[in-house]
Parts: C-alpha cells; structure tokens; sequence
C-alpha cells in the first residue's frame, strides 16, 4: 500500500528525474525521512516504482538511451543517500546479492540489497554482471547464509540455471528475483530454485528455519536449445538476407542485428524452459518499442516465417514462432 506522503512526492521525484537533477531527487527523498516514513518505505515506495517508469518512458521511446542512464545514475546515488543516512547495525547473518554474469541492470537488486540491510541482514552486494566463478569463489571463502541473484530478462534464464547450479555446488542457499523469472516466478519454479517477488519477500524468506526448495521441474531434453544456439549466428544471416537493408544506416543495421539476437536468445530461453509464453512476453515487449520508433511490424513476421523455416527440425521452437507471428499478421 502506498504511502501518502510518498505518494505526493512521486511527481517531484520525477521530475528530478526528467531534470537529471541528482541534488534535487535526494532531497525530496531526504525529506521524507525527516517526515518520518520508514526508509524501505522510501526505496520501494519512491525509487522502485520511478525507476519502472523510467523504463516504460524508453520503450514508449518518449525517452533516450541518454535520458533513461541519466535518471537511472539519479536514482543510484539516492539509495546511496539514503543508505548513509540509515545505517542500522547487523543482527542477522550474512547474505550476499550479486546479478548474474551479463546482467548489467543493476539498481533493482540494489534496492533489495538496501532493504535487507535495513531489516537487519549483514549484506554483501557484488553489483552488476558477476561471473560465475568468481561468484562461486566467493561463497566458498564467506559461507553467507544464502546468495540472492538477480535477472531481469528471461532470454537469460539458461545462464541463470547455470549459475543456481555453480552455487548449490558451495552448499549455500540460492534465492531469486527479477523479471528474467516470470512476474509470478513461474521460470524459478521451473528452475527448482526459491523466488523472492520483492524485497520484504526475500527477507521472509531468508528468515525461514530453512530454505530448502523442491528440485527443477522436468526441464525438456536440452537437444533442441543447444541446436539453436548453434544456429544463432546462421539464423540471423538468414533473416538479414531477406531484409531490406538498402536504406538502413550503419547504426540501425547494428540495431537490427542486436534484435534478431535477442528474438534467437529470448526463442532459445522459451525453449528451455519448454513455455511459449515466455516467448511470446517477450514479441509483445519488442513490437511495443519497435512501433513506438516506426519499425514496420511486418518485417518481425518476415523475420519468424525465415527462421521458423530453417528450423524444420526443431517443433518446440517452430511452433514457438508460429504462434508469435499470428498477431503480428493481423
């Protein structure tokens, strides 16, 4: 539930956002610690749902690359703000959040990092992109209580279930979060790995006599996820030789290749998991910031009728494809 004091600063703090104005955004977080609201209440409260925004103004494209670093810097040195003014002293054990090698978007997990060390968890936050055996190494010399890791894009989720099973390797718990796992956690699930929605849900479920979690769903034969990554760089030539690039510019020919990576990688992911659903997230996502620039919509069906053709022997992933085009048809 939201604050109300909270709430009738979110607008200022948004535009201090829009402004880039990193001064202006920690004093009306500063404020309203002086007016007494909890400071996890600020985090998730304020900067969480901001942030979101944020976001939403990018893929909307209302919002730069330039823009969406700038308020995302602002934002970081308000939990930094914040942070030092709230300093309690550790009464719990040991955990360390890190996200997953690759994964740059750091903020999210550092406010669950902020909230746990609120709550009395003596944190170890390792920031962005960890590579798993450095991660790994680090378990081993500290033995936290758990690791929490965070992914906010399931085309990520193969390397994640790599990276859980590198850390259950040092006997210490794994917890997850992001959005890389499904609004609901469902991918977790599927992964056998505990899921934490939010922060306050992490630090519940830290504080449980014990955070041993079922085993992984049947995940399907991984023969069709290791052919598509095999196929990854053919797959996109294909669909670059059927575009029409005539009148791209070099940056928008780079654009294109980076998206047809991600609609190999984000296909691979639903097949490994053996869920259309992610894929299909995933079309909706895309075709929302491809039409906010103008792309044609119809090329993004071209682009799956080539490659759902070369993969005749691949079901999963064909009839992935299939159905994700049908409403890019209509």
């Amino acid at each position: 539930m939201l604050d109300p004091t909270v709430d009738s600063a979110y607008p200022d703090y948004l535009r201090c956002l829009d402004d880039a104005d990193e001064h202006g955004a920690i004093d009306v977080a500063l404020a309203l610690l002086d007016a007494g609201v909890p400071a996890d209440r600020v985090l998730l409260g304020l900067v969480a749902p901001a942030q979101a925004q944020v976001g939403e103004w990018w893929a909307r494209n209302e919002w730069s690359v330039a823009q969406e670093h700038a308020a995302t810097h602002v934002s970081e040195r308000v939990v930094a703000a914040v942070a030092a003014t709230v300093r309690p002293r550790p009464s719990r054990e040991r955990v360390v959040v890190a996200c997953l090698d690759g994964e740059w978007h750091a903020l999210p997990a550092r406010l669950v990092a902020e909230v746990l060390r609120l709550d009395g968890w003596d944190v170890t936050f390792l920031g962005a992109s960890v590579p798993s055996p450095h991660l790994v190494s680090y378990l081993h010399r500290h033995d936290p209580r758990a690791v929490l890791l965070a992914c906010a894009l399931p085309m990520r989720l193969p390397h994640a279930f790599r990276a859980i099973e590198a850390c259950r390797r040092t006997d210490v718990p794994v917890v997850v979060g992001g959005r890389g796992f499904g609004s609901d956690g469902r991918w977790a699930r599927k992964l056998g790995v505990a899921w934490a929605a939010d922060a306050r849900a992490a630090s519940t479920l830290l504080a449980a006599p014990s955070l041993d979690v079922a085993t992984a769903d049947s995940l399907v034969d991984d023969t069709e996820y290791a052919g598509l990554v095999a196929a990854r760089v053919e797959l996109i030539d294909l669909a670059l030789e059927r575009l029409d690039l005539g009148r791209y510019s070099p940056a928008q020919i780079d654009a294109t290749v980076a998206d047809l990576g991600y609609i190999v990688d984000s296909l691979a992911a639903a097949v490994y998991v053996d869920d259309a659903s992610l894929f299909g997230e995933f079309v909706s996502w895309m075709s929302t910031v491809l039409a906010s620039r103008r792309v044609p919509l119809h090329t993004v069906g071209l682009t799956f009728d080539v490659m759902a053709d070369r993969l005749r022997d691949f079901p999963r992933a064909r009839g992935f494809l299939q159905v994700a085009a049908l409403p890019l048809a209509a």
